[in-house]
């Protein structure tokens, strides 16, 4: 039995006709503007594509692209040190009242020591929770709320970056976080006004507010714990920036190349383990005891007279251990060397022979001389004087 599909109506065969003559004429509507564009872009500038215009701004997330709000609550927790419960008690107003704008809940917990955030009805923005949760982190890692609160904005992100399993040797993980902050803060001040970016070292951990580039800077200093030459690119990258001309070009040729000099010598190992001939052949087999007395001839005594011989071995080496101990038991009887009380004269070394001729002159000279007298009168003495002296001996 064969079946036929009846004939369409006229009016039915009309509305098929028609819409597929729309169709076809949508479709060349849509080829002919993806042409137009195509055109537009050829006759645009490749550089225009690439680059993003000076003063653009993402636009705002606002009610109007949302009013319905979210269909599900989430929420974050952290936890944050003893020592931060003061300072947060104290700005926790504030927290809320920054929330509050983007209709996120916030709760302090003093005695677990957390902070929770929760959307409500009221949220629209679906990013705002992720917000809030990078600004409860930015708080436990002891961030000032006055720069923690700027992670609420569009252009702003943060990033907490854990320096504290780095290194395993805690020296030198003290000696590089303080090679990031510098003396007096200079360095990490330095690193802040280059990148546009708040830094802040805590611990083991470095958290950074601002724009994502800066944020990728930072992150590029701190793991490589190299700032100085780190802090010398931003500087020459921050210049180039500013021309116009160059920031489509490549800036390799402008940035410095630091090679590593290493120049402390390689440690060399106290026991240097000397490297054996190659033999392609194995090592011969090891002789057992019975080879070793076959050889020596051991072998066919009786066992009386091994038994002998190994006494007297066993006698040889207790005779030598007492003789080393008795040696050392008389080294505490041995008086120790003792250091003269006088030290040895060191006589002049005499430059030839003694001149005897000249030695006696000089005596002579010196008992003529009188220290601290006079000089001698060598005139004779008057007649008044010697009369003088006689009366005085006559009285």
């Amino acid at each position: 039995m064969s079946f036929t599909f009846p004939e369409p109506a006229a009016s039915t065969r009309f509305f098929f006709f028609f819409f597929l003559a729309l169709f076809k004429k949508s479709n060349a509507h849509i080829q002919s503007g993806k042409q137009k564009t195509i055109s537009q872009c050829k006759s645009m500038d490749e550089s225009e594509l690439l680059t993003v215009p000076d003063g653009w701004k993402e636009p705002t997330f606002s009610r109007d692209d949302n009013p319905r709000g979210l269909l599900e609550e989430s929420s974050f927790a952290t936890l944050f040190p003893k020592y931060r419960e003061a300072y947060l008690k104290e700005c926790w107003p504030l927290v809320e009242k920054a929330l509050g704008e983007a209709h996120i809940k916030a709760s302090l917990d003093l005695i677990e020591g957390s902070i929770t955030v929760s959307t409500t009805k009221k949220t629209f923005d679906p990013y705002a929770i992720v917000r809030a949760r990078d600004l409860i982190k930015l708080l436990a890692r002891s961030v000032p709320f006055e720069q923690a609160v700027r992670i609420l904005q569009d252009d702003m992100a943060c990033d907490i970056i854990k320096i504290g399993t780095m290194v395993r040797n805690r020296e030198r993980f003290v000696k590089r976080r303080q090679r990031l902050i510098g003396p007096k803060g200079s360095t990490l001040k330095a690193l802040e006004l280059l990148t546009n970016c708040y830094v802040m070292v805590q611990g083991n951990t470095v958290s950074a507010l601002g724009p994502f580039n800066g944020l990728k800077e930072v992150r590029c200093a701190c793991v490589c714990a190299l700032v100085l030459p780190g802090l010398e690119t931003l500087m020459i990258k921050r210049e180039l920036s500013k021309d116009p001309d160059l920031r489509v070009q490549s800036w390799e040729r402008f940035l410095p190349k630091f090679r590593h000099k290493n120049l402390a010598k390689r440690r060399e190992p106290k026991k240097k383990s000397v490297k054996k001939e190659y033999t392609p052949f194995p090592p011969s087999q090891p002789e057992s005891k019975v080879d070793q007395e076959l050889s020596t001839g051991e072998f066919f005594l009786r066992e009386s007279v091994k038994r002998r011989k190994k006494m007297e071995e066993i006698k040889v080496k207790q005779a030598e251990a007492m003789t080393k101990k008795q040696e050392e038991r008389n080294k505490a009887f041995i008086p120790p060397k003792e250091k003269p009380l006088m030290k040895k004269s060191i006589k002049a070394p005499t430059e030839g022979k003694l001149d005897i001729e000249a030695f006696k002159e000089k005596v002579k000279k010196a008992k003529t001389k009188k220290l601290g007298a006079p000089p001698v009168n060598t005139a004779p003495p008057t007649g008044r004087a010697t009369t003088n002296k006689k009366k005085k001996n006559k009285g």
